[in-house]
């Protein structure tokens, strides 16, 4: 729950404080969800957002919907959208992404999507950015990802100081994940355990050929996993000079994109990550020359870049991103007994976050009270040093800012006290009219 307060934002996982003398309106951080847990690879890959498209959303969100913070975040397993907000714009957010995806009827998706308020939505947005909520349990891909949104929400200036403070802690907290615990020992992306998928299948195959498609993030990391065995593997990719890089770092054969076709014919092992809104790779294609013995095919493109029938073919194996998720590593045992460590630092994380956000609240009281008290000092020392030696004045100006200060310790105590028990609104009544906060800080 979040809290407005003059110009500035203040966030307050706690009561809502009431409009009283001072302008301050409440908003509630929410989150929609969208992931491989209810929706399959089908749903998913209808609903994914491309970066170009997030960018439109962002720079366009505020004049169809009054969110204050949003932030998005679409990868193969799941399409998210937090944001904060006086109401719930969650249909509204779930039209808009219909609109730009060209889907008329988004209420029918309506169902595959989760819906979380407040102390929730942050808990899931730190599952998921630690890799709680991965397919692959612990899959640090998702780092970068959240990285990459977090820039382009900042870009875009849709993140304040509640979205900058709650990725922050969540970031600090990834660090002690990877020092205090052994949820990221080993290697399990969804990258590593395709790469185990292959190995596993070239054992049945006498001198496999693999080939892996596209060169995203997923498939450079493939490569580099793949290129610490003795398999014979090939790259082919639009872009010449990204197969070339990886070519070198990892000693592997390029295949000119031109010539894709007659190298899928000739593999064995085809692992797809490539960017195409049609199937790249299509049944009538596998189908028309005929299959000599196995032929598997691994696809980790969200669209799908690999017609899903073509495993009806004879002889013709299909894996897609649902189906890495069965071939994991025994590493993922290990990163399972170490999840209550990681849940733990989860809730502390929360609970100082928590504290930050209700302190905030009284922050602007805590600053205005300053301000009357040193407005207080310093019309008392005019008034009565006008004839003193510099002497005298620097003696009344220590004197005068330590009896401030003694003054000022006690009512800060006492409201970030009353913040933490959710009473804070009573005490900023009393100093508001103690010291008529509200009229100085307009004459100011």
């Amino acid at each position: 729950m979040s809290l407005f307060y003059e110009g500035g934002w203040v966030y307050f996982c706690g009561r809502v404080v009431k409009e009283r003398k001072y302008r301050m309106t409440s908003s509630i951080f929410k989150a929609i969800s969208l992931s491989y847990k209810k929706a399959p690879v089908e749903i998913r890959e209808s609903i994914a957002l491309s970066e170009d498209l997030i960018r439109e959303i962002l720079s366009e969100v505020t004049d169809i919907v009054p969110v204050e913070e949003l932030f998005i975040l679409s990868t193969c397993n799941r399409t998210e959208i937090y944001y904060t907000a006086s109401e719930d714009y969650s249909d509204a957010l779930i039209s808009l992404i219909g609109i730009k995806k060209g889907i008329p009827e988004m209420v029918a998706y309506k169902q595959y999507f989760d819906f979380l308020n407040s102390d929730d939505a942050a808990r899931h947005l730190f599952r998921v950015s630690l890799g709680l909520e991965a397919q692959v349990i612990g899959d640090m891909q998702i780092s970068n990802q959240i990285k990459k949104a977090y820039q382009l929400t900042a870009d875009a200036k849709l993140a304040g100081p509640f979205l900058h403070r709650l990725l922050h802690t969540i970031f600090f907290s990834s660090k002690r994940v990877s020092q205090e615990t052994s949820f990221r020992d080993g290697a399990a992306s969804v990258s590593y355990v395709a790469s185990e998928l292959i190995q596993t299948l070239a054992e049945s195959i006498v001198s496999p050929k693999v080939l892996v498609l596209g060169l995203g993030e997923i498939g450079e990391d493939v490569c580099r996993h793949i290129s610490l065995t003795d398999l014979d593997v090939s790259i082919a990719n639009r872009t010449r000079s990204s197969a070339e890089r990886i070519a070198a770092e990892c000693q592997l054969n390029i295949v000119d994109f031109e010539l894709v076709n007659q190298a899928v014919e000739e593999a064995d092992i085809i692992l797809s990550s490539i960017a195409s809104d049609q199937p790249f790779i299509t049944f009538d294609q596998v189908s028309k020359h005929g299959i000599n013995g196995y032929k598997f095919f691994i696809d980790l493109s969200i669209p799908r870049s690999i017609e899903s029938g073509i495993d009806e073919i004879s002889g013709v194996s299909l894996y897609n991103i649902d189906d890495i998720h069965a071939k994991a590593s025994a590493t993922l045992e290990k990163r399972q007994a170490a999840i209550p460590g990681v849940e733990g630092i989860i809730e502390e994380a929360i609970l100082e976050f928590n504290d930050w956000a209700k302190e905030m609240v009284v922050s602007p009281t805590i600053n205005k009270l300053k301000g009357a008290l040193e407005d207080i000092r310093q019309a008392e020392l005019a008034r009565f040093l006008k004839n003193a030696s510099t002497k005298e004045m620097a003696l009344a100006e220590k004197l005068s800012k330590s009896l401030t200060q003694k003054i000022m310790k006690l009512p800060v105590l006492q409201l970030k006290a009353a913040c933490k028990r959710g009473e804070a609104e009573t005490l900023i009544d009393v100093l508001n009219d103690l010291f008529d906060l509200e009229k100085q800080s307009q004459e100011k």
